[in-house]
């Protein structure tokens, strides 16, 4: 990104040295999205990575037994455990709890973090969802989750570093119907997509999420194998937004902004909104995910 204005290129230099200052992704996280990259990654290769992390073990059997699931027996072993889950869903288990760990005790006077999260999760929920309807492999399915659950990581340094010229951001969005995006822009140089690629390309986070933290608003940009995804967390940020579920800034969307986005996509609206009460039931399930994230933050504190 070519900055000119002397102003913004201070207020980026300030988000960079945020970005390099936030603690890298543990050790043992970075080698279970290391090995689960590897096609041939057996369930037990992850085990023996996953088995000397206390907290990550503990994280791993809390999902599992949690209702999100629903088992009718509890799981005690590890082993057993990642293979009911798969090796994605624990892949993504380790990160999103990572991250949550990471950044979801940061606090700014702009944006109320319980609600940020619960919009978070409408998004993955959703997209999800929207998988399941368009038949993907349910292994695959967890990745649209955590897609939808990250997306909006961006806002968080931005809020987190400036939470004066953010809240006038949402005062933008919220007073004259701006969009976000674009009030972040007039008030910044840059904007929540920029910092989530900074912060994914820190961490060294799929292509996947990567580009969903990037390009969420503009899914019509993307012509790539991860569109589904994005164009799905769109949809999904979209319905959280007209329901008011959470609130990570967005402005309620005007049938303008929905058509727009589901003109890209085989569904209509009516599609999506019949998921309501899914939806929502998921949404109660996936708090789990919140949950160990929240515990992370005390056992790394």
């Amino acid at each position: 990104m070519q900055i000119d204005d002397q102003n913004t290129k201070e207020r980026f230099s300030r988000l960079q040295r945020y970005i390099d200052r936030m603690p890298s992704l543990s050790t043992t996280v970075t080698k279970v999205l290391e090995i689960c990259n590897h096609p041939n990654t057996s369930p037990n290769d992850l085990n023996k990575v996953i088995s000397l992390d206390p907290v990550l073990t503990g994280q791993v059997l809390k999902l599992i037994n949690s209702a999100y699931y629903s088992l009718p027996n509890k799981v005690t072993s590890l082993t057993r455990a990642i293979i009911i889950l798969g090796l994605n869903t624990v892949k993504n288990l380790a990160l999103s709890t990572a991250i949550l760990g990471s950044l979801g005790k940061n606090t700014s006077n702009s944006l109320n973090m319980d609600h940020f999260w619960s919009h978070s999760i409408c998004v993955g929920v959703m997209a999800k969802a929207l998988a399941d309807l368009k038949r993907i492999p349910a292994p695959i399915q967890e990745e649209f989750f955590i897609a939808g659950l990250l997306h909006d990581l961006g806002k968080i340094p931005l809020s987190d570093c400036f939470s004066e010229d953010y809240a006038k951001v949402l005062d933008l969005t919220n007073r004259n119907g701006c969009d976000l995006k674009e009030a972040e822009t007039s008030i910044f140089g840059f904007d929540h997509c920029e910092t989530g690629r900074m912060i994914a390309e820190k961490w060294k986070l799929t292509d996947s999420i990567l580009k969903t933290l990037a390009y969420h608003h503009q899914p019509e940009s993307v012509d790539s194998m991860f569109r589904n995804m994005i164009l799905f967390v769109s949809i999904g940020n979209l319905y959280a937004n007209y329901h008011k579920i959470g609130y990570a800034g967005g402005k309620e969307p005007n049938l303008l902004d929905i058509h727009f986005i589901m003109g890209l996509s085989d569904f209509k609206w009516e599609d999506v909104l019949t998921l309501e009460e899914k939806v929502r039931l998921e949404i109660d399930k996936a708090q789990i995910f919140l949950k160990v994230g929240k515990e992370e933050q005390v056992d790394a504190g």
